[in-house]
């Protein structure tokens, strides 16, 4: 059996985690199978609240101990503040990682030139349509949770 040369060292994603799906393992598995080593930011409750003006259904510290029992991950880290250039400066990571939903921002065109200076590339998975946080979220709605 021949063994996949991967193509980065150090990989980082981040995100929410909330309602833990198919969409959250497969960010996390496509991002293990470009990388060596895989770092997660996990979102706390706090920045949550503060961005999307509500509070995770699953806690952080239980949400990061999900993440943190997949075989893809190799470290959590806390993500209590949206700044992907002082993460790089604090985790030194050669390629971060989002859901094809954020490819083409502004945000994202922008973090492209800032890291390319720094020898960072990013890669976009493509978005799981079919499950998403907010889709079990209402569905759960409406079922009285």
């Amino acid at each position: 059996m021949q063994i996949k040369r991967k193509i980065y060292k150090v990989g980082y994603t981040t995100g929410v985690f909330d309602l833990f799906h198919i969409g959250h393992l497969n960010l996390l598995k496509n991002a293990k199978e470009l990388c060596d080593y895989l770092i997660v930011g996990i979102t706390t409750d706090e920045l949550v609240m503060e961005l999307k003006g509500r509070k995770p259904v699953i806690p952080f510290e239980e949400r990061s101990q999900i993440v943190a029992a997949i075989k893809y991950v190799n470290q959590t880290t806390k993500q209590n503040r949206i700044d992907e250039l002082g993460d790089y400066e604090a985790l030194n990571f050669d390629v971060i990682m989002k859901g094809s939903d954020w490819e083409g921002s502004e945000k994202w065109n922008s973090l492209e030139k800032e890291f390319e200076k720094k020898g960072v590339n990013i890669h976009f998975f493509p978005y799981t349509k079919t499950t998403s946080s907010t889709i079990i979220r209402k569905t759960l709605k409406k079922v009285n949770y």
